[in-house]
């Protein structure tokens, strides 16, 4: 196979955001896409049939589309989008040609179109309606049952809020009286709240729920999350109405009417509960539910009865947390199925929603495939979700709910058409009524350049098995090996865990010869409680040495070459090479990205406060402990080269600290570089700056 060049980048789609359609014949889906000629990147929006017989559908083409929802009859998909101002709302609005500085004829503060709530007639065909006119634009929105009106959440300032927000336009000094006055990739923080606002579909017209608000951007950022109970009487939400919302990750499910009245407080539990979904007999309501602050707790699903108040745990038992975006779904009354990170993987549990009785089902996914985004109809026989098979790509697929309780050993898949999206495959034989339909193909021309995936083990200098994935490059023999070069890649987090994926990263690697480890280390989420936990408290031993460990097993097993052997990681990954390098000298090199290296100094110029302060206590009041934990306290250790980057605006790792580490390594004389992102978050976002770090990273390891 030949070399991956970073270039290909731009070939690379991810289809995200599958949610089906209540009859389950059709789901919608997004696929992101990387645009070479305007260094961007677009997210359309594809509908496609759930038994895989037909290609794709491309709804969106002009602006990037977000959350689509079929309205109840699936008559209308209903999305986000900032796009052009329709016509129609134009005209009502009485706008004039050409009047379209919306700041000086008194609109709202800001530059471009505002995300607002879109809507395709699925039946009679046409452009998208635009069904919301926000002046700050919509960040949620859900269907009342009667698919008249709409739950929207938006931002609401004052007349004090505008004239502050017109200050900040015209770069007026930044005001805050907040806590929580920063948050990555939301800025300097401001204190506009959001509230929920009833729409009707067709007039437009709208009433604010004044009791129902939350502040956008706080705490754990997650918005209201509105769902309308299924006889239209109710809509639940997610707020924090604490005395100090800033100061805490405490959130609660609410209740309102949709006139406005009848708020009502549901749960008391101390938690950070997220997604409520409503029983179809709307009796209960599922969500996920963890500890505020101690995220290597396992979140667990919890099912509320909304008359008693009752107010239980389903899944405590498994001991597994609910995977990122896996919160459960309704099957029918008394059945739920949700996403949890198991054992390195993040697989399908069917749950009871009268017990604490869960069931891991979907065995046909096996140990090699991951799982995420499901989606389920209305009447709960059909499922969607995104899977991806390190060697097959990662893609949409549906199934009927029968599909969760056969073995899969030899059920067919059925391929999608050939066409735009779905690349060159042929359609696959039809297959049984449980079996999978793969919906999209969107990485018709990476899949052959994939890699194996295999599962590793090995122990660590306390004894201790941890477990990885390490992505072979084409024509390596496990068996009969030639020792290749290593690239152990740490995942973020900590609380996360490495799952079998078909990324870029781990194709450009793999394909320029080199072995990638994914190490799920100690702190990791998905084997339980006990193992995540023992990593709290502390920083830069148990987690370097499952890194360590890992290599070596690699360099023991004749898999890796010893003297080529590398590390990276972003993020919490970022953390824990700096910390590594400090203590090892195993590496060649290695590239800290994104990381905070100072604790210490980085309380209160970064986002997580109430992270550090559970975890470590005040650093004022546990001085010793801060520096204990910070990779900077022993950066004279440091002799291996390393590589820093971050990203400008990075306020979960501050760039401030990518400064300070490379400054007392370069002090020092070692090879050191510093590479900063400009206008970049805690991700690097923008394609040019995406390949830009993988031709840095590969020039640095080969440098070494």
């Amino acid at each position: 196979m030949d070399e991956l060049s970073p270039e290909r980048f731009y070939d690379f789609s991810i289809a995200t955001g599958a949610t089906v359609s209540p009859d389950g014949e059709r789901v919608a889906f997004l696929v992101s896409e990387f645009d070479a000629e305007e260094d961007d990147r677009h997210t359309s929006l594809f509908v496609a049939p759930t038994d895989g017989s037909a290609d794709p559908y491309r709804l969106t083409r002009a602006s990037s589309a977000s959350s689509p929802q079929w309205s109840p009859d699936g008559d209308r998909l209903a999305f986000v989008a900032a796009r052009e101002t329709d016509a129609g709302v134009a005209v009502e609005n009485g706008a004039e040609e050409g009047a379209d500085d919306e700041e000086e004829n008194g609109g709202p503060v800001g530059e471009g179109p505002k995300p607002q709530v879109w809507s395709f007639d699925m039946e009679r065909g046409g452009d998208a309606r635009q069904l919301t006119d926000r002046d700050y634009g919509v960040a949620e929105f859900d269907w009342g049952p009667d698919g008249e009106r709409l739950v929207i959440a938006a931002r609401d300032p004052t007349e004090e809020d505008e004239e502050y927000l017109q200050q900040r336009n015209e770069d007026g000094p930044i005001e805050i009286d907040r806590l929580q006055h920063k948050g990555d990739g939301a800025g300097w923080m401001d204190e506009v709240s959001s509230y929920l606002f009833v729409v009707d579909a067709d007039s437009r017209e709208t009433v604010r729920l004044d009791n129902a608000y939350d502040d956008e951007e706080k705490g754990d950022r997650r918005g209201l999350q509105p769902a309308w109970s299924p006889d239209g009487d109710r809509i639940a939400f997610v707020a924090q109405h604490e005395e100090d919302p800033d100061d805490t990750h405490v959130r609660n499910v609410y209740t309102i009417r949709p006139d406005g009245t009848g708020y009502q407080q549901l749960t008391d539990a101390g938690m950070r509960v997220q997604q409520p979904r409503w029983s179809p007999d709307g009796s209960r309501i599922a969500v996920g539910g963890g500890d505020p602050y101690n995220w290597y707790k396992p979140t667990e699903a919890y099912v509320l009865d909304v008359e008693s108040g009752d107010f239980r745990s389903v899944s405590e038992s498994l001991d597994r947390t609910i995977a990122f975006g896996g919160n459960p779904h309704w099957l029918d009354d008394d059945t739920l199925v949700g996403l949890f990170g198991d054992e390195g993987n993040t697989r399908m549990v069917r749950l009871d929603a009268e017990e604490d009785d869960p069931e891991r089902v979907f065995v046909a996914q096996g140990r090699s495939r991951s799982v995420s985004g499901l989606s389920v109809s209305a009447d709960g026989d059909t499922l969607a979700f995104r899977m991806a098979d390190p060697t097959a790509g990662a893609d949409i697929y549906a199934m009927g709910r029968e599909g969760l309780d056969v073995d899969g050993s030899e059920a067919p898949v059925r391929q999608p058409e050939t066409g735009t999206v779905s690349g060159d495959a042929e359609k696959g034989a039809d297959a049984d009524e449980a079996g999978l339909a793969r919906v999209s193909e969107v990485n018709a021309d990476l899949v052959d350049e994939h890699h194996d995936c295999v599962r590793v083990s090995w122990e660590n200098s306390d004894g201790v098995t941890i477990h990885g994935l390490a992505y072979l490059p084409p024509g390596f023999d496990p068996e009969d090996p030639d020792p290749r070069p290593v690239v152990s890649s740490v995942h973020g987090g900590p609380m996360s865990y490495d799952s079998p994926a078909f990324g870029f990263d781990q194709l450009f690697w793999t394909s320029n010869d080199y072995i990638v480890l994914r190490t799920n280390y100690r702190g990791s989420t998905s084997y339980g409680q006990e193992f995540a936990e023992r990593l709290r408290g502390t920083r830069g031993d148990k987690e370097v040495d499952d890194v360590v460990t890992g290599v070596e097993h690699l360099v023991e097993e004749g898999w890796a070459d010893e003297d080529r052997l590398y590390l990276t990681g972003f993020s919490y990954g970022g953390v824990t090479t700096a910390a590594t390098v400090t203590k090892s000298d195993v590496f060649a090199a290695a590239a800290a990205e994104h990381g905070i290296y100072d604790f210490y100094a980085t309380f209160g110029t970064d986002d997580n406060h109430l992270w550090h302060e559970d975890e470590f206590g005040l650093p004022w009041e546990n001085v010793d402990t801060y520096r204990e934990i910070s990779s900077i306290t022993d950066v004279g250790g440091v002799d291996t080269p390393l590589l820093v980057t971050a990203g400008e605006n990075d306020w979960r790792c501050p760039p401030t600290q990518a400064e300070q580490l490379f400054v007392s390594v370069r002090k020092q004389g070692v090879d050191s570089r510093l590479v900063i992102y400009p206008d970049e978050h805690h991700n690097i976002g923008d394609p040019d700056r995406a390949i830009h770090r993988l031709e840095e990273l590969e020039r640095w390891f080969a440098e070494h």
